[in-house]
């Protein structure tokens, strides 16, 4: 790896691996023929390496995985704009945009300081639902999340509460029991202020550590 240029421009190696990006699309014979479906396994492993860097605490192991997170999203919009369906830059501009619009209390006339974080993310909440109308606490939540991702989704909407939930059968079954008390179990650490995807990645290190040390 190269070392960067001395008084590199802000943003000029975002721009250099763009051009790399369109170069290796040309030019290397399995890059040219990936798709977004066959990228898709890709771009979920690296997710959850950068998920790993962050538990790690190093800085260095952090920066090489959003490098790697970073590829994958150059890559599939280099696949996009060469279908003529949108660019990196409406991918950039979209997300600007989305920020400007969900965050007045910075890019209005409403003072950052007068706000606390609670109320900056009703607020969020609010013109998100605005832009993206719900029918149902599910609208908008992919079925493919974890499933502690996904029930920590719901009842972040709803409240912390299992009770807000639609009423359910009562189980008839071991399984289904077992899924009533996890559920149960993420809307306690949700009323604590706890991430129980967090908590539970924790819990699991700690026991597995003396394991991984040997």
């Amino acid at each position: 790896m190269s070392a960067p240029l001395t008084g590199e421009p802000a943003g000029e190696p975002l721009l250099d691996f763009r051009a790399d990006m369109e170069r290796l699309r040309r030019e290397c014979p399995w890059k040219r023929e990936q798709t977004h479906r066959s990228l898709a396994r890709y771009l979920q492993e690296e997710a959850y390496e950068v998920l790993e860097a962050i538990d790690s605490g190093d800085p260095a192991h952090l920066r090489e995985e959003l490098g790697d997170l970073l590829l994958q999203v150059y890559f599939h919009a280099a696949i996009a704009e060469e279908a003529g369906d949108f660019t990196l830059d409406d991918v950039a501009r979209g997300i600007a945009e989305k920020m400007h619009r969900r965050n007045p209390h910075v890019f209005g006339a409403d003072s950052p300081t007068t706000l606390s974080a609670a109320e900056v993310n009703d607020r969020w909440q609010q013109i998100k639902q605005t832009d993206q109308p719900r029918r149902t606490p599910y609208d908008g939540i992919p079925d493919a999340l974890p499933a502690l991702l996904l029930a920590t989704k719901v009842l972040e909407r709803l409240g912390p509460d299992v009770a807000a939930l639609p009423a359910a059968e009562r189980p008839t079954s071991e399984e289904a029991a077992i899924g009533e008390r996890l559920l149960a179990v993420v809307a306690d650490a949700l009323a604590a202020g706890v991430d129980p995807e967090q908590a539970l990645r924790a819990a699991v290190r700690r026991r597995a550590a003396p394991t991984l040390e040997q």
